[in-house]
């Protein structure tokens, strides 16, 4: 809020902190809900996105005489590695403007290769609804900085701890947890800890399973896009009604 040694917020490890004053409807609050007057905003740090954006010219004038794939492969490398050290904090107007200002130096590498013509028909095309998308024919995309989901970091609860058991909470969170199968940590973090037949949460006492949902008797993959976490009652309902049994029922019957 207010300036100090010259400059308002700080900068720490590329991400710059500043308060920002506000209204009362927009306002961060202490701990007995009274308001502060102000919110606490942080963002990509002008030197870093400066240094960013130098680095990907610096490959762009690296690559003038070198296939479209190899820049692309190359630049994507960057962008998504960039993209997602910031993806936790207010960066989606920095990473619109990053997108128009490479779209700009990449018209620019074009028209350097054709004399003059940037030839767009050979590397912009339209990939499903959207035009412009620098590609190659045999699909290679250059990533977007602006298609990086921005996820905001959630502090971890109270006396939480990776060591007392709470194998829901922390399968969840991180994707992982000591003794719980890959498998199921993964799906509980991808479901966000619940159960997709009936919506509810796990807790730490319930059996869960997990489940093909297009049965493997069905001509279901036993892949993760297949693959979903239900409580052990959900998975007998979903079993009864899914088709499976009468399958393998037909199946093993002679008659």
């Amino acid at each position: 809020l207010n300036e100090y040694e010259g400059n308002i917020g700080f900068e720490f490890l590329g991400f710059h902190v500043q308060q920002h004053k506000v209204g009362n409807y927009q306002s961060a609050k202490n701990t007995n809900g009274t308001s502060l007057g102000f919110k606490t905003l942080i963002t990509p740090s002008k030197p870093k996105v400066k240094a960013h954006l130098a680095k990907i010219e610096e490959v762009i004038d690296n690559h003038n005489h070198s296939p479209q794939y190899a820049l692309i492969k190359r630049l994507n490398l960057i962008i998504r590695g960039w993209s997602n050290y910031y993806s936790t904090v207010v960066s989606k107007e920095t990473f619109s403007r990053l997108d128009d200002l490479i779209y700009d130096k990449l018209r620019a590498w074009a028209r350097r290769r054709g004399k003059g013509n940037i030839n767009k028909n050979k590397y912009w095309r339209t990939v499903d609804d959207r035009n412009w998308c620098f590609s190659t024919e045999e699909g290679l995309e250059l990533a977007q900085h602006s298609t990086t989901p921005i996820i905001r970091h959630v502090k971890i609860k109270g006396n939480s701890t990776p060591y007392d058991g709470n194998w829901i909470y922390w399968s969840k969170r991180r994707g992982e947890y000591p003794e719980t199968p890959t498998r199921v940590a993964t799906l509980l973090k991808t479901q966000k800890g619940k159960c997709t037949h009936c919506g509810l949460y796990f807790t730490t006492t319930d059996t869960v399973e997990v489940d093909h949902i297009q049965p493997t008797s069905l001509g279901g993959k036993d892949e993760y896009k297949n693959l979903q976490l239900l409580h052990k009652h959900c998975h007998d309902t979903k079993t009864e009604n899914d088709g499976s049994l009468k399958k393998n029922y037909n199946d093993n019957n002679p008659f």
